[in-house]
């Protein structure tokens, strides 16, 4: 199956003069976690998320109506095109711990994929639960989630052995 299959065609965009106050209220109308910036040319040029309006701009005490998307924006996207094959779309989700990846065609942004695409369109149920348990493993050993008790990990590894798939 193809990412052009199960990808969010045409999501809602921003430009890099869109206050994030303005990208928070855009969020949360299209219940998504992250928002796609383009130019004018509608050619993808960086993504804000949730979790960078709560770090890069409320943790620091920014005021959310004063600052640009451009004062926060993330720049160094990770992407996959159209044709892609779904599993490799969730191979790199795990590599580069992310959970959404925009889907661009010669620069210009044609749809986002994320794990919840993967895991309700996807006819291997498998694939979205094994890489959502990459990434959280990877952001645990990369020190930005909760550390496993001790044995967690050897614990999952004899689980999986057995055939047992953790949640």
């Amino acid at each position: 199956m193809k990412v052009s299959e199960i990808m969010t065609r045409d999501p809602k965009t921003a430009q890099l003069e869109s206050t994030l106050e303005e990208i928070a209220a855009l969020m949360k109308a299209e219940d998504v976690g992250a928002i796609p910036i383009v130019d004018d040319d509608r050619e993808l040029v960086g993504i804000v998320t949730d979790r960078d309006i709560v770090i890069r701009c409320v943790a620091e005490g920014k005021e959310a109506s004063d600052t640009t998307v451009e004062e926060i924006l993330s720049e160094d996207l990770t992407t996959i095109e159209p044709g892609a094959d779904v599993q490799q779309a969730a191979r790199l989700m795990a590599e580069k711990q992310i959970r959404r990846l925009p889907v661009v065609r010669d620069g210009d942004l044609g749809g986002m994929v994320s794990i919840g695409d993967i895991s309700v369109k996807h006819e291997d149920g498998e694939t979205a639960g094994k890489t959502l348990q990459e990434i959280s493993q990877g952001m645990e050993q990369n020190g930005r989630g909760k550390k496993p008790a001790p044995g967690a990990k050897r614990e999952q590894r004899d689980s999986r052995q057995m055939g047992v798939t953790w949640a």
